[in-house]
């Protein structure tokens, strides 16, 4: 970021000579249209020259690298792989800009292009790419021969460090992300500059649970209109052209008595932090949060839905069963009030079938801190570490099925409903893939509820198989350990329709039964899974890093991932494998690319064709990469 003041410029250059941190500009200065300024790396062994040419409102840049420390290979944007020339652009002029890369007001976005998402692969029209959940696109231009020639086209950062969980959406060649938390920016897919910014912030104190800080997974769009779910649980409508605000109603009030304790806000009481889910006319939001140790502080989960138009509320399933309710005998006394099962992750939709489907949280308290739960909240506690298929109309419950009954160890569904059609046993099925935090990979009939089949895919010691109905056998009951600690989370899956693989990021670990103490090293990895077949097809493993990237796969056969250090490795680890992007081969994991990005993975990958040429998208900590390949 770069800011004249007279003929002198001051600012900063982020990975300045290949290190993760912000180096400031103290030399900077403007001589005619020539701007010049330098760079050290910390320990003064590298220094940055740039000098730039300025041409109305861009800034064409050159750099060279001057020290005794040799350019690191991967680095991002200086390393040696780096191009030697980027151009800038004026932030100020550019906000102006109305949306659409030709400066004209975009097409609207149909529900029908929504429902046949797979049929434009050139948009990113929704959080999942998808209606089913597949985060697979049809777009071949990036191959496994091809791909090793992949470099940065352009990036765009942000003033925040707090870590962007974003998936962008891409229609007709403008990009939409959320940043700083509740921010929304509407970027040229193409360039990267910066077309519109709506500020949002949200009530003070607003914050997700379990460590879940200020997060947001993205947004919606319909016709020309943008939905996002804000921490302090409200839903937001935008103009995609202008950048203003349509509505904005509250969901929940996150100060709300109900939440079991007034006063906890943001640690027992309601966010949003998933991205909407557009299903005809309306706009579907979950409630999050719960994870409160306190008994009594937690939340009660829900589905919302909301006319897109009006904003009027429509219908609302709650997560955990009032009396008179199927599932409220699962509970004890009045703790289903403030149970959890908080909606952290969009859900998938059947169109043919008319049902939606929702992962829910884990019971409150979730049991890794050590509360009494057997008195606190006795009972199976529908309908939370399930999945739950409501109709898309009514929000009336059509079936459920629950992972981890009684979940005591944190084992929340938070992950998206992955809906295929596949042959099972002779027949077509309509099935639903779920790989779930407590280890297993799930398969059920999404029209019935029907469970088909378990199996884990990563160490599982706390169950030995399942009864007829497809309940849990549990074993290990007394030990002080057990695996997993959690087999995945919120970071999404991929399935691809061309290996028929269902790729999973998974987290092999053992933890201290009620305590969040974790034992031993332990490995990320991408897991391949043949859901027919019941088996790993093959696994990619990194020690000391967690596949928080979530994973992307493309009909050329690619698959794109990226990586955190493991919170629990020690500090050697997690600077070695921290923001890892790579490409690996879908049908071996073979790894055909890979670089270093300045700061964890958090945001899932997208790609997308802007004028012909395919990128392919990514958010760190406080900034959006998209890479395309060489010409």
């Amino acid at each position: 970021m770069l800011r004249l003041d007279g003929n002198q410029l001051r600012g900063f250059v982020s990975s300045c000579a290949s290190y993760p941190s912000d180096i400031e500009i103290t030399d900077g200065r403007v001589e005619g249209n020539t701007v010049r300024f330098s760079c050290s790396s910390p320990d003064g062994a590298n220094t940055l020259t740039f000098i730039g040419q300025i041409g109305g409102d861009a800034i064409a840049f050159t750099w060279r690298r001057t020290g005794s420390e040799p350019p690191v290979y991967d680095a991002p944007l200086f390393g040696a792989q780096a191009p030697n020339s980027f151009t800038a652009r004026r932030a100020r002029d550019l906000r102006q800009t109305p949306a659409g890369t030709d400066g004209k007001t975009p097409p609207a976005v149909t529900f029908d292009e929504i429902r046949n998402a797979p049929s434009t692969p050139e948009h990113w029209l929704t959080y999942a790419g998808n209606l089913e959940g597949h985060r697979y696109s049809a777009l071949a231009d990036i191959t496994v021969d091809n791909v090793k020639g992949l470099s940065l086209a352009w990036l765009a950062q942000a003033a925040t460090t707090a870590g962007q969980r974003s998936t962008p959406l891409v229609v007709k060649g403008v990009m939409y992300t959320t940043r700083n938390t509740n921010d929304v920016v509407a970027l040229d897919a193409a360039t990267g500059r910066v077309l519109w910014v709506y500020p949002y912030t949200p009530a003070k104190g607003a914050r997700a649970s379990g460590g879940g800080g200020r997060p947001n997974r993205g947004l919606a769009i319909a016709g020309n209109t943008l939905f996002m779910g804000t921490l302090d649980a409200h839903l937001v409508a935008i103009d995609a052209v202008t950048g203003k605000p349509l509505w904005n109603i509250t969901v929940a009030d996150i100060d709300d008595p109900s939440c079991g304790r007034r006063g906890i806000v943001g640690r027992g009481c309601y966010v949003i932090t998933l991205a909407p889910l557009v299903i005809d006319n309306l706009v579907l939001v979950g409630l999050g949060n719960g994870d409160s140790e306190i008994a009594g502080a937690g939340i009660r989960g829900a589905v919302v839905a909301f006319d897109m138009n009006s904003g009027k509320e429509v219908w609302r399933f709650h997560t955990t069963p009032a009396p008179g309710e199927k599932g409220h005998e699962t509970w004890v006394g009045d703790s289903w009030k403030t149970g959890g099962a908080g909606v952290w992750v969009t859900g998938s939709y059947d169109a043919d079938l008319g049902l939606t489907y929702w992962g829910t949280g884990n019971p409150s308290p979730p049991g890794a801190y050590g509360a009494p739960l057997g008195t606190i909240r006795a009972g199976n506690n529908l309908f939370s570490a399930s999945v739950v298929a409501l109709d898309a109309k009514t929000g009336a419950l059509r079936w459920h099925y629950q992972f981890t009954p009684h979940d005591e160890m944190d084992w929340d569904a938070a992950q998206v409903p992955v809906l295929v059609d596949m042959p099972w046993q002779g027949r077509a099925r309509k099935v639903m893939l779920f790989a779930n935090k407590n280890g297993l990979i799930y398969v059920l009939d999404r029209a019935t509820g029907e469970f088909l089949r378990g199996t884990p895919f990563v160490d599982v010691d706390w169950m030995s198989g399942f009864d007829r109905s497809g309940r849990p056998l549990l074993v290990n009951t007394n030990s002080t350990r057990v695996s997993p600690t959690s087999g995945t989370s919120w970071y999404p899956a991929s399935y691809s329709p061309s290996t028929r693989l269902l790729y999973i990021p998974a987290w092999n670990r053992s933890r201290e039964r009620q305590g969040s103490t974790v034992r031993g090293r332990a490995y990320g990895a991408v897991v391949a899974f043949n859901p027919r077949a019941g088996k790993k097809a093959w696994e990619f493993k990194i020690e000391g890093a967690m596949f928080t990237g979530g994973m992307l796969t493309t009909a050329s056969n690619l698959l794109f991932t990226g990586t955190s250090a493991d919170f629990f490795s020690n500090e050697a680890d997690g600077q070695r494998f921290d923001g890892l992007f790579f490409a690996l081969d879908a049908r071996n994991g073979r790894v055909l690319w890979k670089l270093r990005l300045p700061g964890p993975i958090q945001g899932p990958a997208i790609t997308y064709r802007v004028n012909g040429r395919q990128y392919v998208a990514v958010s760190t900590n406080d900034t959006v990469f998209a890479f395309a390949v060489r010409d």
